[in-house]
């Protein structure tokens, strides 16, 4: 039995009834409309990410023309600005090609538990912070490879849902853990201590539908549990069933 099981698995309580409708269709057209409005609740962050790395380049290159047109700059140092311009655009497109991967996967659609999870944390911290909450991690010992599509939506959906449910600003913890057949992620809210005078922010966005949530767990045959304020995650091990295509040199 897992450490981090025990908030829910041993309080007693019985989980939420899974998705009414079991049908393969009615389960594929929830999970998309989870997948859609876990991406609206996230397009700010990854529009963040994306943007930074090309007012990087574009202050770069401002910065270069203007020496350049006070005739300022030697030849070695046109040449070490444009390897700069370089690598910051390499970076910038790598980083547009990834957050490109959260609408279509990649092929190889894995990750370790713990960098799946630290991407999620990384990109809801700070919006996070602005609403009240501290979003705050305990990654556990071990790599386990989980599809990355999984733990990416399902982990935000649990943090953005138990933010949306807080009375009051708080933490919102999430700790990983594993087993031989499962990678674990339990998230849970804690409420800040008497005398915090913090003040919570609403989303202003509608919460995520449970149902809906559900159901794209069923699709990612992920086992999803929910107790009040502490949501677990048990992720299958993922494995590589194709070849991944070869990309000609």
């Amino acid at each position: 039995m897992l450490a981090i099981q025990d908030p829910i698995l041993t309080s007693g309580a019985t989980p939420p009834p899974a998705v009414l409708d079991p049908s393969p269709q009615r389960l594929r057209s929830l999970a998309r409309a989870a997948q859609h409005d876990i991406l609206r609740r996230l397009t700010p962050p990854l529009r963040h990410d994306m943007v930074v790395h090309l007012q990087s380049l574009g202050m770069m290159a401002e910065a270069l023309s203007a020496r350049m047109e006070r005739g300022s700059v030697a030849s070695d140092d046109l040449q070490g600005s444009v390897s700069k311009l370089n690598r910051l655009s390499r970076q910038a497109v790598a980083r547009c090609l990834e957050v490109c991967t959260w609408m279509e996967p990649a092929e190889d659609d894995t990750t370790t538990l713990r960098e799946g999870a630290g991407e999620v944390v990384r990109l809801l911290s700070t919006s996070l912070n602005f609403r009240g909450f501290d979003l705050r991690t305990e990654f556990g010992d071990g790599e386990f490879d989980v599809s990355r599509s999984a733990v990416r939506f399902l982990l935000a959906a649990a943090v953005l849902t138990l933010a949306d449910a807080a009375p009051a600003p708080g933490e919102i913890v999430v700790r990983t853990e594993q087993s031989s057949t499962n990678g674990v992620v339990a998230v849970e809210y804690q409420p800040q201590p008497e005398g915090a005078f913090t003040q919570l922010h609403e989303s202003g966005e509608p919460p995520l539908s449970w149902v809906e949530v559900q159901a794209l767990a069923v699709q990612h045959d992920v086992e999803l549990l929910r107790n009040g304020q502490a949501i677990i995650l048990r992720l299958p091990r993922a494995v590589v069933t194709t070849p991944l295509k070869m990309v000609p040199v």
